[in-house]
């Protein structure tokens, strides 16, 4: 039996929530249970309607995007998705939105095909970041690490095994568990395990985090791609 994917929507256009939700009810796999006119209209309905995944606009008046991200996704325990809706992939916002807790960005122009794609592979608890991550994103993750303080982050790097660091840094580099199992030549099982491990022991939620991390700690840049 098929799970239903529950969506709620949060965009402060009615267009925008009503066509995306035109679009994403004619999936078999997919309802939505709510739409949201702001950040904390999204954050009420969250707590009513307990969906799967959010599809947060970051520009909405009042308590925004990001905000609204960052409350949902702050308490131990959270289990809702964000997937952060932009009208440009070079949204300076978008960098905030992922170190907020979003679990990815989507382009408000994607297909019918890519919206119901990123709602499926954020509920499944990976990472919407390639290829939408753009060099300017990944410079970003750069710069803003380069001039934070690294050592607590550090700290917590020094608890992964050499193999589970391997795997954070492909994680960071936006690899699939499948790409990572190949390129290490192990069984994606055993890749699976491994980012099970590593998102306990540096306490994050989800792949995203993960990457967000790597970046910040230095342990990933873009002359690694």
């Amino acid at each position: 039996m098929t799970t239903t994917i529950r969506v709620l929507i949060a965009d402060d256009q009615m267009m925008v929530r009503q066509g995306f939700t035109v679009l994403l009810n004619a999936e078999p796999d997919i309802e939505v249970v709510g739409q949201a006119v702001d950040g904390a209209d999204a954050i009420e309905q969250v707590a009513e309607l307990a969906p799967d995944v959010v599809l947060m606009d970051i520009r909405m008046p009042g308590v925004g995007g990001i905000e609204a991200t960052r409350r949902l996704t702050e308490p131990a325990g959270a289990t809702v998705k964000i997937l952060v809706l932009t009208t440009f992939d070079l949204d300076e916002y978008v960098y905030e939105a992922l170190r907020a807790g979003a679990s990815g960005f989507l382009l408000k122009d994607a297909s019918a095909d890519e919206l119901a794609h990123a709602v499926r592979v954020v509920a499944a608890g990976d990472a919407l970041l390639a290829p939408n991550i753009t060099k300017r994103l990944i410079g970003e993750f750069s710069r803003v690490s380069a001039a934070a303080p690294r050592g607590p982050l550090r700290d917590r790097v020094g608890a992964l095994t050499e193999r589970e660091t391997e795997v954070l840094t492909l994680i960071a580099q936006g690899l699939s568990n499948a790409e990572i199992a190949a390129r290490l030549v192990v069984a994606e099982q055993t890749v699976k395990t491994h980012v099970s491990r590593i998102l306990f022991k540096l306490g994050l939620r989800d792949r995203t985090q993960a990457a967000v991390f790597a970046y910040e700690t230095g342990l990933v840049r873009p002359s690694a791609f």
